[in-house]
């Protein structure tokens, strides 16, 4: 090993400096024993500046500017850096395989039909590859706490910052009720007669006992969540050639069948454009990774592997299983009419096997199905328990809701975020699918308006570093869509907003109204409003931050420009002489 590979691992290592600081402290609570080091975990973390060169005092950063202190403190977060290389690959590949694909595509492929479904997909997954390919450079760059929230604050404006950060705190907020909800529902496929509440309180208790194990318990959680569902996944696939083949039951040759009759398309453009929300919501949480890199151990090794995953998981999890699914079942399927999105009955994965007259294996899927809406439980904590932490560095949440104890865990934002879980005992209420649509439709659109802002991050961000003179040889990583990637997926997100107002304006089966209107697309007034909120509140009308007063240094990861650029150097020499299939691997994974 070189002498500067040396170097470059000690100063990388610097990430992890306040997780020994974190660790000593515990040690020296276990000489009075496990319950007083238990005990002492709640404690405030300990203070740090590992992630950048301005160490500060307090009476300096009072003088900054509300994007200064907001960058400073989010790249001095108190978070963990526990998750590991392996929980990065499975939250990467798993994360965002849940309800929205497994339950949700059902109503896309009613809506929609089989063409639909996957043109829909397959255009929206375009524009999450090329967005999570530009917050990957912005990641792996600057690992601070916060992620894409920060980002907007920093590159775009406060404003910004504030609405985007509420919205998708709101978004993960209301899902946890949902997913405990829809958790008990999928019970009621085994026995319909048991009270929903007794499992909302028994799913509800588990979710809490996982996120008190603090980031590293959420990692190997959905480790093994992902793990399950990758597997699920996969095997569905193999099973579905073989029906469509004739290998089923019956040894009956599907074919294209259902292509050809009832047809590809089920209300042709305009319900093509009514799945495209619904395939938005399915690869909700892609961007989580961006959250991660505050608590990921080595961020310029492993944060580009996870990232480049997100290929794989669009090609082989989405693309591939939907096409399964409209070649299996058709979008006229009695159990499909009606269905509600939170029913595990009418996921299209169930019927393919129902209908394939294979018994049992429709019970397995039930029971990934219910695993995977736990995985997006556990994973709305940690989303929203981390946006509220930001949010509360910032200055644009209570101080007091960034508590961030020994352990590593922002403890009063995760206790509020599983409080709000407990409003899921609405489950055995007549009023719970109206409840619940109005609570989605305040954040509905939050994934967009994400998406949106991180591709507007990605561009300033690189127009700062044109300003500046600066140039991508200094990133540890480099978007492989290039800037032009988060312009492609500004546009085609914008694009997205149009097709929903058209389809809240003109629904699918019925004349327009308020009501249909405002459940589709209240998540814009809102975030609007949160905008406008926030310039009333600092009196600050500046609509963007000029490129030269863009700061792209707070936060940087603390590695010498040389002695990085010689390790890319020595590691694209190396693979220069690995065979063709190797380099091909390496480029995608």
């Amino acid at each position: 090993m070189s002498v500067n590979s040396k170097v470059s691992r000690e100063k990388s290592n610097s990430f992890s400096e306040v997780d020994h600081i974190r660790s000593d402290s515990l040690e020296s609570a276990d000489n009075g024993g496990i319950w007083l080091s238990f005990k002492d975990s709640f404690k405030p973390a300990e203070q740090s500046r590992t992630l950048t060169s301005k160490d500060i005092s307090e009476e300096e950063e009072a003088k900054l500017t509300d994007v200064e202190r907001a960058a400073l403190r989010s790249a001095n977060s108190q978070l963990s850096r526990s998750l590991k290389s392996r929980h990065l690959q499975m939250i990467a590949i798993g994360s965002s395989i849940g309800t929205g694909l497994f339950v949700g595509s059902g109503g896309a492929l009613r809506d929609g039909g089989s063409a639909g479904l996957i043109i829909a997909w397959t255009i929206i997954s375009t524009g999450v590859f090329a967005t999570v390919q530009g917050l990957g450079e912005l990641s792996v760059a600057l690992p601070v706490s916060g992620g894409f929230n920060i980002y907007a604050t920093r590159f775009i404006e406060p404003a910004v910052g504030f609405a985007i950060g509420w919205n998708y705190f709101m978004q993960f907020f209301v899902l946890l009720p949902l997913e405990l909800v829809a958790a008990s529902i999928t019970i009621k496929y085994w026995n319909s007669d048991l009270n929903s509440d007794i499992f909302v309180a028994i799913f509800w208790v588990s979710v809490v006992f996982i996120t008190m194990l603090g980031v590293k318990g959420y990692g190997e959680a959905e480790f093994v969540f992902s793990l399950v569902k990758v597997i699920a996944v996969i095997g569905f696939i193999i099973l579905s050639i073989v029906l469509i083949c004739g290998g089923g039951p019956s040894h009956e040759f599907i074919g294209g069948r259902n292509w050809r009759e009832p047809g590809p398309f089920a209300n042709g453009f305009k319900g093509v454009c009514s799945v495209f929300v619904t395939a938005a919501f399915s690869f909700g949480g892609t961007e989580m990774i961006g959250l991660t890199a505050a608590e990921t151990s080595n961020p310029r090794k492993t944060l580009p592997r996870a990232i480049k995953q997100v290929f794989w998981r669009i090609c082989l999890f989405y693309l591939v299983s939907l096409t399964m699914v409209g070649t299996l079942v058709s979008y006229t399927d009695s159990s499909l009419i009606g269905a509600s999105d939170v029913d595990a009955t009418a996921s299209p994965f169930v019927i393919a096997i129902r209908n394939g007259g294979i018994k049992g294996l429709p019970s397995v899927i039930n029971a990934v199905i219910l695993i995977a809406v736990l995985s997006v439980g556990n994973s709305s904590v940690y989303a929203t328990s981390r946006s509220l932490n930001s949010l509360a560095e910032q200055g644009m949440a209570p101080k007091w809701t960034g508590y961030v104890d020994r352990a590593g865990r922002p403890l009063v934002a995760i206790v509020i975020t599983n409080v709000f879980g407990l409003f899921a005992f609405i489950a055995a209420s007549d009023k719970q699918v109206e409840a619940f649509n109005w609570l989605l439709a305040l954040s509905g659109l939050s994934s967009i308006f994400t998406w949106i802002s991180i591709n507007v991050a990605h561009i300033r961000f690189r127009r700062a570093m044109s300003y500046q003179g600066r140039t991508t040889a200094e990133l540890p990583y480099v978007s492989q869509c290039g800037v032009w990637g988060s312009y492609y997926g500004l546009a085609l997100n914008c694009l997205v907003l149009v097709a929903q107002f058209w389809i809240a304006l003109f629904p699918l089966g019925g004349s327009p109204n308020a009501y249909d209107f405002f459940l589709s697309y209240l998540g814009l007034p809102v975030i609007l409003v949160s905008w406008l909120g926030y310039k009333l509140w600092k009196k600050d009308w500046t609509l963007f931050i000029r490129a030269k007063d863009l700061d792209i240094d707070i936060g940087r990861i603390n590695i010498d420009l040389d002695v990085l650029q010689q390790e890319i150097a020595e590691e694209k020499a190396q693979l220069a002489e690995k065979p063709f299939f190797v380099r091909v691997y390496k480029f995608w994974c």
